[in-house]
């Protein structure tokens, strides 16, 4: 391959994984792409062609994400863009009945796995020549605002907002940026309530308005193309009548 900037997008087989990863293909990047199942993996790599590459790994598996990393280097030999986007959630349950198992599933992979690929992430950036990189964590709207019944979710999700900040701080010293893209409403899987009906925090349900992930992949990837020097701490893209500013 003969792109100079390698970038590794998690959860890149479908939604916003696949947006962005489209858009930093065009951007010039070289796209590693990674996620639990390889059938999604190669169907983005077969749509966008060149410029690819799919490793399959679990970012809550600790030594599935070492030899991610592993093999990032071996294959390419640097990294200059980790955008964190692999996320889960669980059903709609109120605080005191979500089942431990539930929440421990959603934490390993919306936080203990972002934390993982941050910690190789940062490992490999400070080792390489010319030395740093950018990090870019997809948090959510719900890193400011909870909707009813997603406590694992939107803890996680504020969670991430203060790692984002603490890797800022931590990678000024090594030319690593950290920011963070805050998405509402992108009509992807996640989003099918959102176009039927959704619970909102008065008890009704009401149809929500949705944008084109593509809008956010495009946002990704010019977060991407800033230099070292400059770097978008926090990004909020979102469907423009969405109901998160104001009372809904």
């Amino acid at each position: 391959m003969n792109r100079t900037r390698i970038a590794l997008v998690t959860g890149a087989g479908t939604g916003i994984g696949k947006a962005a990863a489209i858009a930093l293909v065009e951007a010039g990047f070289t796209v590693v792409l990674t996620g639990r199942r390889p059938e999604p993996l190669e169907a983005v790599a077969k749509a966008i062609g060149a410029g690819t590459d799919v490793i399959p790994a679990d970012v809550s598996d600790p030594q599935s994400v070492a030899t991610l990393f592993d093999t990032v280097a071996d294959r390419h030999g640097r990294l200059d863009l980790l955008f964190n986007n692999a996320g889960g959630w669980s059903a709609a349950t109120p605080i005191e009945d979500i089942p431990l198992e539930d929440w421990q599933r959603v934490v390993n992979v919306n936080l203990t796995g972002v934390f993982l690929c941050i910690q190789h992430a940062m490992r490999m950036m400070k080792a390489q020549n010319p030395k740093g990189g950018r990090i870019i964590n997809n948090g959510s709207i719900s890193a400011h605002a909870p909707r009813p019944l997603t406590g694992p979710y939107t803890a996680t999700k504020h969670a991430v907002t203060g790692l984002t900040k603490q890797v800022a701080l931590e990678g000024r010293a090594h030319n690593i940026a950290c920011g963070q893209i805050d998405i509402g409403n992108a009509d992807t899987d996640m989003a099918v309530k959102m176009k039927t009906g959704i619970l909102q925090p008065n008890g009704q349900i009401m149809v929500e308005p949705t944008f084109d992930p593509a809008d956010a992949g495009r946002a990704v990837a010019y977060m991407a193309s800033l230099p070292l020097e400059a770097n978008v701490l926090t990004m909020t893209i979102m469907a423009s009548a969405a109901p998160f500013v104001g009372r809904g």
